[in-house]
């Protein structure tokens, strides 16, 4: 499962919820109309996602990112950093 970081401790998901002036219940919300199945993140995972301190998370699956970033109309690229690709190979 891929896993995204989220850039600058969150701050520019905070930023782009303030300038959209959205709460994080309500990017919460908007994130259901996004979502195919309508479940869309919990506020707590926005919450976490864009947090600080000791309930923040540095990652989360791409999905997330990607509903978090289309819900405040930001590229993915903006607010996550992308996975690198790796040419390490594994011995077995």
């Amino acid at each position: 499962m891929t896993q995204l970081l989220r850039k600058s401790d969150g701050r520019p998901i905070r930023d782009a919820m303030k300038r959209r002036g959205m709460s994080g219940a309500a990017l919460a919300e908007a994130t259901k109309g996004i979502d195919i199945a309508g479940r869309g993140i919990s506020a707590c995972t926005v919450h976490r996602m864009a947090g600080r301190g000791r309930y923040a998370g540095d990652s989360c699956r791409l999905r997330t990112a990607w509903l978090i970033a289309a819900a405040l109309d930001e590229p993915l690229q903006r607010l996550f950093d992308m996975p690198s690709v790796s040419t390490e190979t594994e011995e077995r």
